[in-house]
């Protein structure tokens, strides 16, 4: 049981003698050590005798030390060897230099910091290889054996990471159709040509708005989710259990919302198209009073479907990013708080720079095939 931390002064032939007795931890010496510094500050010769002293850490030698150094001459202290050697380690650590920070900025320290960063991409590049590897395993074993999908979890990721996205993906191409429309409005009237605002909605939002908004909506929404729920049970050891009971993490985690965006997204795409021509149609309608019926025809003249084709191609890649980079971002986390924060920010940023570039390359691929 523990003892608070004590001493007493006596009187021998040999001269002043102070016996410390309890425990002198941080915890249990109070304001011992004040009071022995009083005390040994106006006794000239004085022995500390710490023989009868139970525990000692650091914060109590360091205690003893700086009240043995108030006294008018340092005392001669008397201890069992384990207490002598922490004291010895704490007047070392009292004594020694701070060590000094020199800062080194040279091209070699740049140099390295490029490498390193090369290097970083390089490993990055091979573990994302790694994780899509196993992910077209999963999927292989899912469409050898479908009896053994979790459809429950599939369904329900896809209810949460899709269906509820459809206020979201609407309102937000719809809008984005009619701003499309009044800067094709205040453009093209000055022309003279505001008929083909038509045309500009019809592709604009066709091949391009429609996916690109819900790709970037889903990789800031789902990919962090994915990251953030995976990530939590990573740091909750819930996946090493999955593993112990032979249970792979790829068929019970990954496959599920990787399934989920793949049927979902082509699905908010189309929504994200019908709402997108409805501002379109509202901006056309109200500014250039160009009615539905003519809408729709224009629209079915002069844009066609290839345009719609095309925007649709986009969405099952892009659902495989999304999704692939918030698991694996998941899978990555760590033990702590700080890498889960840092893993789900990754997964949002990696999936919109993504997102952005396959797009890009899909437009190089398309206009080079003149399509």
């Amino acid at each position: 049981m523990a003892q608070a931390a004590d001493f007493t002064l006596n009187r021998t032939d040999s001269g002043r003698m102070v016996v410390c007795t309890g425990d002198w931890t941080a915890i249990d010496m109070g304001m011992a050590n004040e009071r022995l510094s009083d005390a040994l500050s106006g006794v000239p010769d004085a022995t500390v005798d710490l023989r009868q002293i139970g525990r000692c850490d650091t914060a109590g030698a360091y205690g003893i030390l700086r009240a043995t150094q108030a006294a008018r001459t340092p005392p001669k202290l008397v201890a069992r060897p384990e207490v002598d050697r922490l004291l010895e380690l704490v007047d070392r650590a009292i004594k020694a230099e701070p060590t000094p920070q020199v800062a080194h900025h040279s091209v070699n320290e740049l140099f390295e910091r490029i490498g390193r960063g090369i290097l970083h991409l390089g490993l990055e590049a091979f573990d994302t290889m790694v994780f899509f590897g196993h992910l077209l395993v999963a999927v292989g074993r899912a469409f050898a054996n479908p009896r053994k999908i979790r459809w429950a979890a599939c369904f329900s990721q896809a209810e949460r990471a899709g269906l509820d996205a459809i206020p979201i993906v609407t309102i937000t191409t719809f809008f984005i159709g009619a701003v499309v429309g009044l800067l094709g409005a205040n453009m093209l009237t000055t022309f003279g040509a505001q008929v083909y605002v038509i045309e500009l909605i019809g592709v604009a939002v066709l091949r391009e708005f429609n996916v690109l908004i819900t790709a970037l909506l889903l990789a800031g929404r789902s990919s962090s989710s994915f990251a953030a729920e995976i990530g939590a049970m990573k740091m909750n050891q819930e996946i090493d259990a999955m593993q112990v009971l032979g249970v792979d993490p790829f068929d019970a985690l990954v496959f599920p919302r990787f399934f989920a965006l793949v049927i979902t997204i082509p699905l908010l795409t189309f929504a994200a198209t019908i709402a997108g021509l409805f501002g379109g149609l509202f901006v056309a309608w109200s500014q250039l009073g160009l009615g539905p019926v003519f809408f729709v025809q224009q629209m079915v003249d002069n844009v066609g479907p290839k345009h719609f084709w095309v925007g649709m191609s986009k969405a099952p890649v892009l659902a495989v990013i999304i999704a692939g980079i918030g698991c694996r971002q998941g899978m990555e986390v760590g033990g702590d708080v700080e890498s889960l924060g840092r893993r789900v920010t990754s997964a949002v940023v990696h999936a919109i720079f993504a997102t952005i570039l396959i797009d890009a390359i899909f437009a190089i691929i398309y206009m080079k095939l003149n399509i």
